[in-house]
C-alpha cells in the first residue's frame, strides 16, 4: 500500500530506501569509471530549494576522485571577458567522471538576468545559444541530466528563517538570497522564459516537487539512476596479504612527539 503523497515520509523509510539508493550510485559510479562514461549532473533552483542537501546525498558515499562537485564563485574579470560558458567547459568532466553542477551556466538565465548583472542581450544571446551548447555535449556522448527544484514561497521563508536562526546553516544565507524574497514573481517569470528556450528533446528539464526534502531526494537520485543506462560492473577479488614477521623495528619514544590533547577526556 503507497504512502499518501502528502503525508511526512516516515524517516525509518527515508533513511532505508536512501542507502538501497546510494548503494546504486556506488554502482553507477564503478560503471562510469569502467566504461569512460562522462556524467553531467546540473541541480538548479530557488534558494533553499533543497539542491546542496540533495547533493550531499548523491555524493555521500562516492569517490570525490570520480564523483567532483562543481560550484563556482562569481566570475572574474579575466572570466567576465571570454565565451560566456567557457569556464564551465573548464569543468566538464573526462572519461570516468561525474560532475555535479551546484548551480551552473544557468546562472545567466537566472540570477544574473533578473538582477540585472548580464545586459538584455547577453541574456537573449544565452538563450539561443544554450540549446546549441547542450546538443553539442550530448552529440559529444555526454550524459546530461538536469533537475529544477521546485519550492514554494511558504516554504522557502520557513527554510529562510531556520537559517537565520541556527548559528550552523547561517552561512547558507546571503544577502542575494535574501533579494529573491521581493524577486520572487521575476524569478518566476525568468524560469518560464529559460524553459520555454531549454528544455528539449535532447537535454530535457526535470522538475523535482522539494517542500519535501526527503522525497525530493529519493526521487531525483531514483530518477537519475533509472535514466543512465548502468549495469553492476563485477569488482575485483582483493585478498588481505598476511602481515610480514617483525624484523626488529622499534617505534621511537612517544614523547619526542606532539600528540592532539585528549579533548574527550573532560567530557
Amino acid at each position: 500500500m503507497r504512502a499518501d503523497k502528502g503525508a511526512a515520509l516516515p524517516r525509518k523509510t527515508y533513511e532505508s530506501e536512501l542507502l538501497r539508493l546510494q548503494t546504486e550510485l556506488v554502482r553507477l559510479q564503478e560503471w562510469v569509471r569502467v566504461t569512460g562514461a562522462r556524467l553531467v549532473v546540473v541541480f538548479e533552483g530557488r534558494d533553499a530549494a533543497g539542491k546542496g542537501g540533495t547533493i550531499k546525498r548523491v555524493t555521500e558515499h562516492l569517490n570525490p576522485r570520480i564523483a567532483r562537485i562543481v560550484a563556482l564563485p562569481a566570475p572574474t574579470e579575466r572570466q567576465r571577458t571570454q565565451w560566456y560558458f567557457q569556464r564551465y567547459v573548464e569543468q566538464l568532466p573526462a572519461a570516468g567522471e561525474i560532475v555535479l553542477f551546484d548551480r551552473s551556466w544557468y546562472n545567466r538565465a537566472g540570477v544574473e538576468h533578473v538582477m540585472d548583472f548580464c545586459t538584455k542581450e547577453e541574456h537573449q544571446q544565452f538563450l539561443r545559444q544554450c540549446p546549441i551548447f547542450e546538443r553539442m555535449l550530448v552529440e559529444d556522448g555526454v550524459l546530461l541530466r538536469k533537475y529544477w527544484f521546485s519550492v514554494s514561497d511558504a516554504v522557502q521563508q520557513e527554510r529562510f528563517q531556520r537559517r537565520l536562526e541556527d548559528p550552523l546553516r547561517r552561512w547558507k544565507l546571503s544577502p542575494m538570497d535574501l533579494e529573491s524574497i521581493t524577486h520572487w514573481e521575476a524569478y518566476s517569470r525568468a524560469k518560464d522564459e529559460m524553459m520555454v528556450h531549454t528544455d528539449i528533446s535532447e537535454a530535457p528539464w526535470y522538475v523535482v516537487e522539494s517542500d519535501d526534502k526527503r522525497r525530493a531526494r529519493l526521487n531525483m537520485i531514483a530518477h537519475l539512476l533509472g535514466t543512465v543506462p548502468y549495469h553492476e560492473i563485477s569488482p575485483k577479488v582483493l585478498r588481505l596479504p598476511e602481515r610480514p614477521a617483525p624484523t626488529g623495528y622499534e617505534r621511537p619514544p612517544r614523547d619526542l612527539q606532539t600528540y592532539v590533547p585528549d579533548h574527550t577526556a573532560d567530557l
